[in-house]
């Protein structure tokens, strides 16, 4: 048990105070036996993962923060496909990696999406028309309250747009200890992203897993969604908020804004379920005025993407705030949708709408 460890340097957007307890090193069953008997004495707990989709407050976390090591990846052949248990600390561009070389079909899209394989089914992971509930058969994971042991079916997770069961009606409930992928050996990959299919001269399978791979990462690479430090715009949470899915006529009456603003082309619409209609937040932030680019305090939207917030090497979470809400509050204004974060919060005072506010 550490005291007073700083966590910006753990996660991705690089801001933040410390925590003030912090263990790492240790299993699952043991983080969960830590985590519960922190509970039992009153302190907020957090599981860390890759640190990549949070935002941290400046004042840090009052309370205990765990990692979970359990690693491995075991392959077991199930009729003509294959069943995939992976460890939730394994790294999941690494997991990525692993399947294209073992020429494992279904990740190969999720190339480049930083983070540990825990944080996968939680959020519902998603980029390039794939999502990680594509390929999830089940999960594993400690019920921290009452210490048991319990297996999760696809159906049991509550699968939506990047999200789940683990990330609202049971938050905080579980540890997830492992994950289960159904993967299949040497099947041509589907591309069913439009960006992507254009990078393929407009062809909807790929047979060379390692190529679709190359070009997931360098499309992603374009727009700074890759974790390279090299890159001034690196210090993001990847994608601030979710893409809005609102009723057609909400879809209708952005289109028309746009247009009595003096927009031209098409706005990108997408379908959803139940006659929904899923919008690019993206598309709106820009919209709504604010250009790649747009700074606020020591924080900016990235030149490359303005759907990521980047800290430009001396921002605080307080100027990252200040700017979530400014283009949230712009974007309904213009627009009458008000976009998700994406982004956990951890150690703020308020709930994420009076921040945003």
């Amino acid at each position: 048990m550490q005291e007073h460890v700083p966590l910006a340097p753990r996660t991705t957007m690089g801001v933040g105070g410390p925590a003030r307890f912090f263990v790492e090193g240790l299993d699952a069953a043991r983080v969960a036996k830590v985590i519960r008997h922190g509970r039992e004495r009153g302190l907020p707990t957090f599981v860390l993962g890759g640190g990549s989709n949070l935002v941290v407050s400046d004042e840090g976390f009052d309370g205990l923060v765990a990692t979970v090591d359990e690693f491995g990846i075991d392959i077991t052949e199930d009729h003509r496909s294959h069943r995939v248990r992976v460890g939730a600390g394994v790294v999941w561009d690494e997991l990525v990696a692993f399947t294209v070389d073992e020429r494992l079909t279904g990740l190969e899209c999720l190339s480049g999406i930083p983070g540990r394989v825990g944080a996968a089914p939680i959020q519902n992971i998603g980029a390039y028309g794939a999502e990680a509930a594509d390929r999830i058969i089940g999960l594993s994971a400690i019920d921290l309250v009452t210490g048991e042991r319990r297996y999760f079916d696809h159906a049991d997770c509550g699968f939506g747009y990047r999200t789940s069961m683990f990330k609202s009606s049971a938050r905080d409930r579980y540890l997830v200890t492992s994950v289960d992928f159904r993967l299949s050996r040497s099947a041509p990959s589907q591309l069913n992203y439009e960006e992507l299919r254009r990078a393929f001269g407009g062809r909807e399978s790929v047979s060379d897993l390692t190529e679709v791979r190359e070009t997931v990462l360098r499309i992603r690479a374009g727009k700074s969604m890759v974790y390279d430090t090299e890159d001034p715009n690196h210090r993001s949470a990847g994608s601030f908020f979710v893409n809005p899915i609102v009723e057609a006529e909400v879809a209708d009456r952005c289109e028309t804004a746009a247009r009595a603003a003096g927009f031209e082309g098409a706005m990108p619409r997408f379908a959803a379920d139940g006659g929904r209609v899923k919008l690019s937040a993206g598309w709106l932030i820009e919209r709504a005025g604010f250009e790649r680019g747009f700074a606020f305090g020591q924080a900016r939207l990235s030149p490359k993407h303005a759907l990521a917030i980047v800290n430009t090497g001396s921002a605080r979470a307080a100027d990252v705030v200040a700017l979530a809400g400014f283009v949230r509050r712009g974007v309904h204004r213009a627009f009458g949708v008000t976009l998700e974060p994406e982004a956990i919060f951890v150690g703020f005072k308020k709930p994420v709408d009076e921040l945003l506010a």
